[in-house]
């Protein structure tokens, strides 16, 4: 029987070629679609999975609940790795890491030490010895155990290795950062590279803390926040009660007591608002979406959205099966009449039909994985990821039949039972059966893939917006033609000088200013507390950062002073470090009522000769943070504002002056409109992902629309062909039969958009402090009025087909 129930399907098949690539051609793109989001999803799951004790490997994070709103981060004081240790029993090994901010945050020239080129490397950090062993990372030369021991010794990736050593062992080699030859660090061990699905892959060279101080003082300081820490527990530890232990450890007998020290106000009640946290390491790259720790990571929130997509599309292919399967019942009733009448059971003729269903679904999950191994490469694009198919997967194979199996089942057992309920008395007496009477489960079928549809073409629209407004909204500086020339340390401070000097000689060059510190991500920042002088002891401290800069700063930024005057090199209160500028909302937080002339104080004394207008430094994700400039270099890069649209030949002019001043070292250079749109590639990249989700779902659903057109023609024949008779233009009964679909798809656009309007309020907009204006109405009528117009380009074909037909041809059963 089985032989028998395939070689009809085959004949089927055949026999309906433009139904069956529908048919197949929905399926395979549903397929596709589900396919490479399950392989996104599986990457992202698959984070710091590898380490040999991932279970028992946790960083700690800390809760700050400011006003009712938590803030979460992961940098602690240098001393509490080393409490740790000594308090508590429970751990098995404690060690920091210090991820951006090694001589330029974590980007630096490098060189072996009998070489003279530099080259530009990426991904640097700072990390305890117990940090390896508490990874267990593998090496390949030297040993783990005594890698970072050493101060002045640095831990490398293979793939470094066999750049700067091909074919050899380079343990005990020495390598120069930035052309420091103070600061030789010997190569203590080469690691494998640490795997892409790790929150960590970025670095390629970990240099040790041992022996390291960032500032006098720093190592036993309690109120410099600057090195998460992972702690490795002991077996069988109970997690719940380390946490509170450690909680209530490190805040009543170190942060309270420094709190108390530095004379903070109600010390006691601010210190309450903190809490420590035990974070798993395998959480981290999805579930610190709302933590500030610097890294690049996924989020929970968007994998299972997009998985919900996915399951959309496959569901609307899914609808597209049964209704194109019930559309053409009219070609398959006469059959299942003849085969009832010569004994058939209607169990057989379900699984006849099932067959068929089953045969659709493998030929399209065939079709899919070809469809998404073309494709995988745009996608690999889009997620920012590098996917491959799994074909040498033990698991692919017996995934793909039971899922194949699954969904033919699904989508076929609907009309494997109405098919096969037609009676062969109405049959063969040339009546077709119209299954059930109510056409809600039709209805209901068309109304939710348009409503997907709908929620997907709505949220396109909103994340564009957004991603628009962010990108051209004024910020506050001058992001346009702005050159960042980096490495610029490696030359020595007093080059550094002669450098700008000689850059501002270029008649297309406006302004040049050496600062690492910009109001984009990649560069320095640090964090203080600020204090009216006098209210130390009455105020709670303003939080905010504390950045050098030059006296051509400002202009070259095109930031706007709006009180007071610039940096001088005249002024001796300015280069003594004496003389500070401070942004709107410090002078705000600190009720500066005029702020000129006032005195601030984190530790030292500083003088206000300015206010500069408040500008975005940070992602628009948040609101501006206090901000104190004060007088000086910070030389590892130099912006560079050009005056003319000549770009190219001004930078060919910069490289020259770049060559005459370092000679072995190639120019490095990017602009910061393109580092400040960096900072939203998340946000565009999400874009971009939803848009061609949403495409694929109105093709789809576009697909369904088709067939449901075509089995409402079908349906309907008779009355069309009695509307004819009786005189109803092709006009009219063309509209008559749009108006049924336009009404499905007004009900969709009424139920999709409170659901897009809520689910893009809590899983979008909300990250944003400063959101576009967005007039909800004319977004849902302008996708509303999409969704109507290809529908009503869907069902033209079928209207206009089924007014236009002979009458004669519906109406002669009678």
């Amino acid at each position: 029987m089985l032989r028998n129930y395939l070689k009809i399907a085959i004949r089927q098949l055949k026999k309906q070629k433009m139904y069956a690539a529908i048919k197949i051609g929905g399926f395979a793109l549903g397929v596709a679609a589900c396919l490479l989001i399950a392989l996104y999803i599986r990457d992202e799951m698959s984070y710091d999975k590898s380490y040999p004790d991932t279970d028992r490997i946790f960083r700690v994070v800390g809760f700050y609940n400011h006003d009712g709103k938590v803030e979460k981060g992961t940098d602690w004081p240098a001393p509490m790795a080393k409490v740790i240790r000594a308090d508590m029993p429970e751990e098995e090994k404690t060690g920091r890491l210090m991820p951006n901010s090694l001589m330029g945050a974590g980007s630096n020239e490098l060189r072996p030490a009998d070489r003279v080129q530099n080259t530009y490397e990426e991904g640097f950090a700072f990390a305890d010895q117990e940090l390896l062993d508490i990874l267990k990372l593998p090496m390949v030369y030297g040993k783990r155990e005594n890698a970072l021991k050493e101060p002045l010794t640095m831990v490398i990736a293979k793939s470094k290795a066999d750049k700067y050593f091909p074919g050899q062992d380079p343990v005990g080699k020495v390598m120069y950062i930035n052309n420091d030859k103070t600061q030789p660090f010997k190569i203590g061990a080469v690691m494998q590279d640490i795997p892409g699905t790790s929150h960590l892959s970025q670095f390629k060279f970990l240099v040790t803390l041992s022996g390291r101080e960032f500032g006098t003082g720093e190592q036993n300081n309690w109120g410099d926040y600057n090195y998460p820490i992972y702690i490795e527990l002991k077996q069988g530890t109970n997690l719940a009660a380390f946490e509170h232990k450690l909680s209530n450890d490190i805040l009543r007998n170190y942060l309270l007591p420094e709190a108390q020290r530095e004379g903070m106000k109600d010390a006691e009640k601010e210190v309450a608002k903190f809490s420590l946290h035990m974070q798993p390491v395998k959480d981290i790259n999805l579930y610190s979406y709302d933590i500030q720790d610097g890294l690049s990571h996924g989020d929970i929130r968007f994998t299972w959205l997009f998985g919900a997509i996915a399951g959309f599309i496959l569901v609307i292919a899914c609808i597209n099966f049964i209704n194109l399967s019930t559309a053409k019942s009219a070609n398959r009733a006469k059959e299942v009449g003849l085969r009832k009448v010569v004994g058939s059971y209607r169990s057989s003729l379900i699984n006849q039909f099932l067959t068929e269903s089953l045969v659709y679904s493998l030929i399209s999950f065939v079709l899919g994985i070809f469809i998404a191994w073309l494709i995988l490469p745009y996608f690999n694009t889009l997620a920012s990821k590098s996917l491959t198919m799994p074909w040498g997967e033990w698991w692919l194979i017996p995934v793909i039949l039971l899922s194949a199996l699954i969904v033919g089942t699904v989508a076929g057992i609907y009309p494997a039972f109405y098919l096969s309920s037609f009676k062969p008395v109405q049959v063969l007496k040339g009546s077709i059966s119209g299954g059930s009477k109510s056409p809600i489960l039709r209805n209901t079928l068309v109304v939710f893939q348009f409503t997907a549809s709908i929620i997907l073409i709505i949220s396109t629209i909103v994340i564009y917006n957004q991603t628009h407004f962010i990108l051209n909204r004024k910020v506050g500086f001058d992001k346009d033609q702005v050159m960042v020339l980096q490495g610029t340390n490696t030359l020595g401070d007093q080059n550094v000088k002669n450098l700008k000097v000689e850059l501002s000689k270029i008649a297309s060059v406006k302004s040049v200013s050496i600062s690492d510190y910009l109001p984009v991500n990649g560069t320095k920042r640090n964090g203080n507390t600020f204090f009216k002088e006098g209210r130390e002891k009455l105020d709670a401290g303003v939080g905010g950062q504390f950045w050098q800069a030059d006296d051509t700063y400002l202009k070259t930024l095109g930031m706007k002073l709006v009180e007071g005057r610039n940096f001088s090199y005249n002024m001796s209160s300015d280069t003594a470090g004496k003389s500070v500028i401070i942004n709107q909302t410090l002078a705000k937080k600190l009720n500066l009522k005029n702020p000129v002339g006032a005195r601030i104080t984190n530790g030292y004394v500083f003088t206000v000769i300015g206010v500069v207008q408040d500008f975005n430094f940070e992602s628009m994700r948040g609101n501006i943070d206090p901000l104190m400039l004060h007088f000086g270099i910070s030389p590892s890069m130099m912006t560079v504002k050009f005056s003319g649209n000549d770009v190219q030949n001004t930078v060919a002019n910069v490289s020259a002056v770049w060559k005459k001043y370092s000679p072995d070292q190639p120019i490095r250079y990017t602009f910061l409109d393109e580092q400040f749109a960096n900072m939203y590639a998340d946000v565009q990249r999400t874009g971009r992902i939803f848009t061609s989700f949403a495409v694929l779902a109105i093709i789809i659903a576009c697909l369904g629309l088709f067939a449901l057109s075509a089995f409402m023609a079908e349906q309907r024949g008779k009355e069309i062909g009695i509307r004819k008779v009786l005189g109803a233009s092709v006009k009219g009964i063309t509209a008559r039969l749009s108006m049924d679909f336009v009404k499905l798809v007004l009900l969709a656009i009424v139920i999709a958009s409170p659901i897009t309007m809520w689910g893009l309020n809590k899983w979008f907009l909300q990250d944003f402090a400063y959101k576009a204006p967005i007039s909800w109405v004319w977004t849902f009528v302008t996708a509303g009025l999409g969704a109507i117009m290809i529908a009503l380009a869907t069902v033209s074909f079928q209207s206009i087909k089924a007014a236009l037909a002979n009458p004669i041809k519906s109406l002669r059963s009678e």
